[in-house]
C-alpha cells in the first residue's frame, strides 16, 4: 500500500519531479518579448488585440480571431510568421486581420466587404456591453491632446533619440522600464532616474524627414536626447531603467513606447510653446530657448 504523500500515475508509477524552469529569450530571436502575441484592448472601441512586431515598421494590432482567406480581401490579409506579422497571406485557408478595418470606433468606410459587416457589428455590440457596465469609458476621437490643453506637461512628448524623433506614448516622467523582473512581472522602474543626465527641452523647426511633406513656418517642443552619451540613448530607445540595462538577458513583457514621428499624420500632438514655459516661438522658427528637464 503507498502512501497518501506520494503522487503516482494510474499505473501506480511514481510522478517525478519536474525542475522549474524560466524561460528565455533565444538569442537569434527577433523581437525580445517572451510572448509574441501580446493582448491588450483597443483604446478607441475596448475591445481585445494583439500587438505584433512588425520587420521593419512599428508595430501592429491584430484581431484575436483568425478567419477564414474567403472573408477577407487578398489586400488585408496578415499572417503571423517566426513572432512577427506580415501583411500578406500565407497560402493557408486562414489569416489575420488588422483591427483598424473593423473597429467600430471609427468610420464606416473600413468595412469593405459584407462578411466582415457582420463582425464589426459584433464588437459594437460588446463596445456598447462594455460602456454600460462601466468597464470601458469611449475615448473622445474628437477631443483636442492633453498637449494643447496644459502646456506645461505633454501627455504624448516628441523625443529625439539618436537623432530619430519619435512620439512617445506618454509624458517623460511616466515611460516605464519594459523588461521583466525576477518575480516575472513587469518592472516598475522609470526611465528618467533622478540621479542620472537627462535630456533637453528645446524648440526646433518642424521640419521634414525621409521624403515627408515639411509644415511650414512652425515650431514645435522637442525633448532632446542627442547630447547624452550613446549607451544612455540606446537604453531609452530599448526603454530599459539602468538596472536592466545592464541585464542584457533579461526579456521585455511589453512593446516600447515609440512611435516614429510624423510631423503630418501626428500634427495634434506638435506643442509650439516649451513645458516650462508660456511664451510664444519666434516667427523665425528658430529655437531660442532650452530647457533642462
Amino acid at each position: 500500500m503507498y502512501s497518501s504523500s506520494t503522487r503516482r500515475h494510474c499505473d501506480s508509477s511514481s510522478v517525478q519531479g519536474r525542475r522549474r524552469r524560466s524561460l528565455r529569450v533565444d538569442p537569434d530571436s527577433p523581437t525580445r518579448l517572451l510572448r509574441c502575441a501580446q493582448r491588450d484592448r483597443c483604446r478607441e472601441c475596448g475591445n481585445p488585440v494583439e500587438w505584433y512586431q512588425r520587420v521593419r515598421d512599428c508595430p501592429v494590432r491584430l484581431h484575436p480571431r483568425e478567419l477564414p482567406v474567403a472573408e477577407v480581401p487578398a489586400d488585408y490579409r496578415w499572417h503571423v510568421s517566426s513572432g512577427l506579422a506580415f501583411p500578406a497571406g500565407d497560402g493557408s485557408a486562414w489569416c489575420r486581420l488588422a483591427h483598424a478595418v473593423i473597429c467600430p470606433a471609427r468610420g464606416a468606410t473600413s468595412v469593405i466587404a459584407p462578411t466582415l459587416t457582420g463582425l464589426r457589428r459584433a464588437l459594437a455590440v460588446n463596445t456598447r456591453r462594455l460602456t454600460n457596465a462601466g468597464a470601458f469609458i469611449p475615448a473622445a476621437v474628437s477631443e483636442r491632446p492633453a498637449v494643447q490643453q496644459e502646456a506645461c506637461r505633454p501627455a504624448r512628448p516628441i523625443v529625439q533619440i539618436l537623432y530619430v524623433r519619435y512620439l512617445a506614448a506618454r509624458s517623460v516622467d511616466e515611460i516605464r522600464c519594459v523588461a521583466q523582473t525576477r518575480h516575472r512581472d513587469r518592472c516598475t522602474r522609470t526611465m528618467l532616474a533622478s540621479d542620472g543626465p537627462a535630456g533637453v527641452w528645446t524648440l526646433v523647426p518642424a521640419t521634414a524627414t525621409q521624403g515627408q511633406l515639411a509644415l511650414p513656418a512652425e515650431v514645435m517642443a522637442l525633448y532632446d536626447l542627442s547630447s547624452l552619451p550613446y549607451a544612455e540613448q540606446l537604453r531609452w530607445r530599448t526603454q530599459r531603467c539602468p538596472q536592466h540595462a545592464a541585464a542584457p538577458t533579461a526579456a521585455d513583457l511589453a512593446l516600447t513606447d515609440w512611435e516614429p514621428f510624423d510631423p503630418l499624420v501626428h500634427h495634434p500632438y506638435v506643442n509650439p510653446r516649451l513645458p516650462t514655459h508660456g511664451r510664444r516661438p519666434h516667427p523665425d522658427g528658430e529655437a531660442r530657448k532650452a530647457v533642462r528637464r
